[in-house]
């Protein structure tokens, strides 16, 4: 059963849904005007109107119905039909609690989601999420509007996940067959998880499909701490470890690389873009430099 929250925690909840989004368009506005319209294309070229013929046009879009009543050549004027749709497709398991310097990997999710849902809205595109762990979570369609971007930070900000594990395979197997039309989807993962490049195929062939893999330093490097009890948020499994011992860090680390270079194998054979973030590094100029790569 799910307790109603108080008017304290609704107001503190707000609060903090008015906080990023307050960062996030700023972030948005200052950094990605024109550079999220030129990185991501509309669905093509459409008729717009007709105007009298210039120097240099192409004569192969002259209007000739045009011409011949007015008795002057006239040609054909094309736009870009702009109208995206983008989907966050967002890791929502347990193992985002995680983080030691800066934030944790779901506040930098929540961060990174909203700049990219904000961009979209400013540009007048759909957005959409899915929430998922071990299974989907939650579908949000897509839709336009700052209330509909807010209801998406919100849930960010307050969601909690039946469900502790991943199954990423099984995401992108979703979206395959529950989102019809074309669309910009980032799949926002920690990815500690392996055995999804299949799905990861058919869906990067439907859509286009952006990797963003997050992760903390310290899932790479083990802080010496000595003799401690880890606990997998994921499993809830506890053992003790000691992160003195040599072996025990070279293990730790190859484990974390083992699941990296599957991540960035898998995304370089479906020839999906990816890019990485980790918790204590600024995030901007790796977002801003997929858009300026793409654009």
């Amino acid at each position: 059963m799910k307790i109603k929250k108080s008017d304290d925690a609704l107001s503190e909840l707000f609060k903090k849904v008015r906080r990023v989004e307050i960062k996030s368009k700023h972030v948005s506005r200052q950094l990605f005007s024109g550079e999220y319209h030129s990185a991501f294309k509309g669905k093509g070229m459409s008729f717009a109107e007709v105007r009298p013929y210039q120097y240099g046009d192409d004569i192969r879009f002259i209007e000739w119905n045009v011409t011949a009543r007015y008795r002057e050549p006239y040609v054909k004027v094309f736009e870009e039909e702009r109208e995206l749709t983008i989907i966050l497709m967002i890791d929502m398991s347990r193992s985002d609690i995680f983080g030691t310097v800066k934030m944790t990997k779901r506040e930098l999710v929540t961060e990174l989601s909203a700049v990219l849902a904000i961009s979209a809205n400013t540009n007048n595109d759909k957005v959409g999420a899915i929430f998922f762990t071990y299974k989907i979570e939650r579908f949000v369609p897509a839709r336009k509007g700052r209330s509909h971007v807010l209801r998406i930070i919100r849930e960010l900000i307050d969601f909690e996940p039946e469900s502790k594990g991943t199954d990423i395979a099984g995401a992108l197997d979703f979206i395959s067959m529950a989102v019809k039309r074309k669309s910009i989807v980032f799949l926002i993962s920690d990815f500690l998880d392996l055995n999804y490049e299949k799905e990861l195929g058919m869906a990067a062939r439907k859509h286009d499909l952006i990797g963003v893999h997050i992760y903390d330093q310290a899932e790479m490097d083990l802080p010496d701490a000595g003799l401690v009890l880890v606990k997998n948020p994921e499993t809830g499994d506890t053992n003790w470890m000691d992160t003195s011992s040599t072996r025990t860090k070279a293990a730790y680390k190859a484990a974390f690389i083992r699941k990296k270079r599957y991540f960035e194998q898998a995304f370089q054979k479906t020839g999906a873009d990816s890019m990485e973030v980790r918790t204590d590094q600024p995030y901007l100029p790796v977002l801003h430099e997929l858009f300026k790569k793409r654009g």
